[in-house]
């Protein structure tokens, strides 16, 4: 080997290991960042997807700022983990694939989601933290009392939803017409003007709509479907997060914290 040869050689080990060293660093940049043992997308934030807007669990107030029952119980795992939460609205479809999860957009989901097998083939669900029930909703005055009285009618449903897969077992059935929308504020709008005479979705969100536009809607008919809403992370990725997640429901459930956010968002509990 040459003298020269010899430099060249030296120079492209060297040049190797720098690569190397970036690459290491890039790395920890791209989401190694630590925060009381969990791993995080962006230092000092605990990024949350959602979906707006969807009262009471997520939605805009008068400045912007979202708010609601999911925001409040994910501060407190904020706090627990001693980051800000920033909150990253998305498509929802983005979020029941587990796509937003996969591709880093964000550390959990957390968008009045309910735990359903197929959702946990693609990530990984906190304990439960709320029972929820289906309902129909109609303007107020309407006859519609289930189902069956829609025999032909336009039926509203929002696009990935277990409410739109509860309308659909019924479809042929009860000679439903499905509308699909992207989102609640659509399909609220539909009912609204008309263009549907009845809407499916959580009913949560149903009874704050009520409170909203007093009188001039109503809950025709609850479908209970043994649904509960989880919070979710990446499939088999993020394990020391949502250890801390499960950790947080169950203390806030045990000291009062939790029946305090239920109570400020949905309303007296169940069993109180």
């Amino acid at each position: 080997m040459t003298f020269h040869s010899a430099v060249r050689k030296a120079g492209l080990i060297v040049a190797i290991a720098a690569l190397a060293v970036s690459a290491g660093c890039a790395k920890k940049d791209e989401g190694e960042v630590q925060a009381g043992g969990v791993k995080l997308v962006e230092k000092g934030k605990l990024t949350v997807c959602t979906h707006l807007p969807y009262a009471p669990f997520q939605s805009k107030d008068g400045s912007g700022k979202v708010i609601g029952f999911d925001v409040d119980v994910m501060d407190l795992v904020a706090k627990e983990l001693g980051v800000e939460q920033a909150i990253v609205d998305t498509p929802f479809e983005g979020i029941k694939s587990g796509q937003d999860l996969n591709t880093g957009k964000c550390d959990a989901a957390a968008a009045g989601m309910t735990i359903t097998e197929e959702r946990q083939k693609v990530m990984n669900f906190s304990d439960p933290y709320f029972d929820a029930t289906q309902a129909m909703l109609v303007k107020t005055g309407k006859s519609y009392k289930s189902l069956d009285d829609l025999k032909g009618k336009k039926l509203g449903v929002q696009a990935a939803t277990t409410g739109r897969d509860y309308a659909r077992k019924f479809e042929a059935e009860k000679g439903l017409q499905l509308v699909e929308f992207e989102d609640l504020a659509a399909l609220q709008q539909a009912l609204a003007n008309g263009q549907i005479e009845a809407a499916i979705n959580d009913l949560p969100v149903w009874t704050e709509y009520i409170k909203e536009h007093a009188g001039g809607f109503e809950v025709a008919a609850e479908f209970d479907t043994g649904e509960q809403y989880g919070f979710s992370v990446k499939k088999d990725g993020n394990p020391e997060l949502l250890k801390k997640i499960n950790e947080v429901l169950a203390k806030a459930k045990q000291d009062g914290t939790y029946d305090k956010i239920y109570e400020k968002w949905i309303g007296k509990l169940p069993n109180a």
